[in-house]
């Protein structure tokens, strides 16, 4: 999951069918959480949820599980590994040295706190197009953390827990890269081996990200697929080595980082989450481990996504933003590749900043949301990742004329 969001923006209605609308509730002094979802090249579809939890308005959390989210489906041989993880994690959020560590690593290392910076010329883009109106838009720039994403906050933290746990060998795995380099990193600067598993169809896209895990000293390995397969392959190779092997799990929430947007403005956020092939969102009991919502065809079976931004590329979504989705606290939209590329040239053109295609897919949910808000409001697009690793993608469907 790109969205490196930790707070809940207020409330939103989700749209179980027909073209993805923006309905609000304004109960919760105009803060919502908005994301917006992936599709294929050729069409917008519909995104159906076959809601399984009743109790929407009663919020149920635990280490585990969001509602009925979440869980450990696991075999019985991984209890106990995954016991002492929730151990050594709960030790680590009251222990103050490891506190003061994360801290120092995340601020000299990692380069936060990230700004929010004010997009004036995106902003006027949009106003130009409502008679002069429109919401005020800002960029949170998770782009400017160490190696370009926000996924170093989760590895940095990770790796420090692994080595706190006498683990030898981080395992990760990959598909736009931007994770499997900051695990690289983080491994590199803590004196722990590191391997990467990486679907062969990324491998093809994303060579210089490759070259640059090998030379921050991780081994990466290639599987036959996408990035789906590369999670399966990582997991199989942690089973195989629990006492010395710590899986580094994009999608997991460990530590919590302090949300400079909450303590500025009130705002309307949105980010990228996943692909989505064109197949609905239902319920499964689990995939690699947890509840989730995930895309499945009619008898169940899990479908692979597709999307021009690989690290979208995946047919589930964390238990927290399923349940989110479920108790009406976020909202899913739906944008096509060419509106992604649009959105990345114009980031581009007009704030010289590159976005990553990953949050190139939120920022182009801009034109269907700008149109619906009031003048002044204010929006924070989270723009995840900074996108070096996707200029060759986006050269190749760009035309000669432009």
């Amino acid at each position: 999951m790109a969205c490196n969001i930790e707070v809940i923006f207020g409330q939103a209605k989700f749209a179980t069918s027909g073209e993805p609308r923006l309905s609000y509730s304004r109960k919760w002094s105009g803060k919502f959480a908005i994301f917006s979802v992936a599709t294929g090249p050729s069409q917008v579809t519909e995104l159906q949820g076959k809601l399984a939890y009743h109790e929407k308005k009663r919020a149920i959390f635990s280490n585990e599980k969001f509602g009925i989210f979440g869980g450990k489906f696991v075999p019985e041989t991984l209890i106990s590994s995954l016991t002492k993880l929730d151990y050594e994690f709960n030790s680590a959020l009251h222990d103050p040295q490891f506190q003061m560590e994360l801290e120092v690593a995340l601020r000299d290392y990692v380069g936060r706190e990230t700004p929010l910076y004010f997009a004036e010329r995106l902003t006027d883009h949009y106003k130009s197009k409502n008679r002069g109106k429109g919401p005020d838009i800002y960029l949170k720039r998770e782009d400017l953390n160490h190696v370009g994403a926000h996924k170093i906050n989760n590895a940095i933290a990770q790796t420090m827990l692994a080595k706190r746990m006498d683990c030898k060998n981080i395992i990760a795995a990959t598909g736009a890269v931007q994770h499997g380099v900051a695990t690289a990193a983080a491994c590199a600067k803590l004196s722990l081996e590191c391997t990467v598993f990486m679907g062969s169809l990324d491998m093809e896209r994303q060579p210089s990200n490759v070259l640059l895990m090998k030379h921050l000293g991780a081994k990466v390995k290639s599987v036959k697929g996408s990035f789906k397969d590369a999670v399966s392959e990582g997991i199989r190779s942690w089973v195989n080595n629990l006492e010395i092997s710590y899986l580094d799990v994009v999608s997991l929430k460990f530590f919590k980082i302090k949300n400079y947007v909450k303590n500025t403005i009130k705002s309307i956020i949105i980010g990228e989450i996943l692909g989505d092939s064109g197949s609905a969102m239902q319920i499964a009991h689990n995939y690699h481990g947890a509840m989730s919502y995930l895309l499945q065809d009619e008898e169940g079976q899990i479908i692979g996504p597709y999307s021009i931004g690989v690290g979208l590329e995946y047919p589930g979504v964390s238990p927290e933003l399923s349940f989110l989705k479920d108790i009406g606290h976020a909202e899913f939209s739906t944008v096509t590749d060419e509106q992604a590329l649009e959105a990345y040239k114009r980031l581009c053109r007009l704030e010289g900043i590159f976005p990553a295609l990953e949050a190139s897919h939120a920022l182009a949910f801009l034109g269907k949301l700008c149109p619906t808000l009031e003048d002044g409001e204010k929006v924070v697009v989270n723009l995840s990742g900074r996108g070096d690793k996707d200029v060759t993608i986006v050269f190749n469907h760009t035309t000669k004329d432009e």
